[in-house]
């Protein structure tokens, strides 16, 4: 059968919208080593389509021994690279440097032909193309995730994930904390999510909020653990951040806050009105906390702004 050694090594987000493309290629026949952050091992067995993670973190270089040997006799030689990381030419270096047969990317001066790098593209459709450029069939709304095989510790909550990669996406969190207030007004659980480092940030959220630490869940959980929280809420609400497509992946109801990139980019299926998108400009302070308890009431349609 043969192999591709596919890199991927950005976060939650990048891993979730490679998933079409991923499954085109395991339908193909095409075992599947991943190279993307080793904490996101548990989420890419997840997928079903990941047959061998390699540990790989942004533009530095892939290591795994035996891999330039062409006579190696590891089972996940690959025979093809497959660059589902960026437009190149950095990412498209790393590959070649492995000296695989055959090299799948986007169109750069100094390798094989691609297809054509479209700015404004969504990045789910983006993977898929590329694939599809070099013969798969690949289908940008196979994105769903089969919940993961443990119970929620916080079923049938709504989920509260104030934090995320970079300053300029956040939503002020004493707003997160205004609707989680809401939230809990009209008695329904509320938890707060995020990893270890953001664990200040959700109980500052929970603090504005008056609700009790014991609703912070940022920090206590693992990665699968988060997915078990995601599958089983009842709402989502978030900036442009990971945790966003996981509600996208689990099909549960989700309010995310975007800016400053544009939900056409990164944003869930229009297809799927129980995901909003949340955007007036490059910052996403600009979307007010009414704003939000809107598209909440939208996609619960349980009645949470009263007018």
């Amino acid at each position: 059968m043969t192999t591709a050694l596919v890199l991927r090594a950005q976060g939650i987000g990048h891993l979730l919208t490679a998933v079409p493309a991923l499954r085109a290629l395991r339908r193909s026949g095409i075992r599947i080593a991943l190279a993307c952050p080793p904490e996101l091992s548990e989420l890419a067995a997840l997928t079903g389509v990941v047959d061998r993670l390699i540990p790989a973190y942004g533009l530095e270089p892939i290591m795994w021994p035996g891999l330039t040997d062409r006579n190696s006799d590891l089972p996940f030689f690959p025979e093809i690279a497959v660059n589902l990381h960026g437009r190149g030419p950095r990412s498209t270096e790393l590959l070649a440097d492995l000296r695989p047969r055959r090299l799948w990317a986007y169109a750069e001066e100094a390798y094989p032909p691609g297809p054509k790098w479209e700015d404004d593209e969504h990045e789910t459709r983006r993977w898929c193309r590329l694939v599809e450029w070099y013969g798969l069939k690949a289908d940008p709304r196979d994105l769903l995730l089969p919940p993961p095989m443990m119970p929620s510790p916080a079923a049938g909550a709504v989920v509260i994930h104030p934090g995320g990669t970079g300053l300029s996406r956040r939503w002020p969190p004493e707003r997160f904390a205004e609707v989680a207030r809401a939230m809990a007004g009209e008695d329904l659980p509320v938890v707060v999510t995020g990893s270890r480092k953001e664990r200040p940030l959700a109980l500052l959220v929970a603090t504005q909020a008056v609700l009790p630490p014991q609703i912070v869940l940022a920090g206590r959980t693992s990665l699968r653990e988060l997915c078990a929280v995601v599958a089983g809420a009842r709402l989502v609400i978030s900036s442009d951040t990971g945790v966003s497509q996981l509600a996208t992946a689990y099909g549960t109801p989700s309010v995310t806050i975007f800016g400053p990139e544009r939900p056409e980019r990164w944003g869930p299926p229009r297809e799927r009105p129980r995901h909003q998108a949340l955007r007036r400009d490059a910052d996403p302070a600009s979307v007010t906390t009414s704003d939000v308890l809107r598209a909440a009431s939208a996609v619960l349609n349980d009645g949470l702004v009263r007018r």
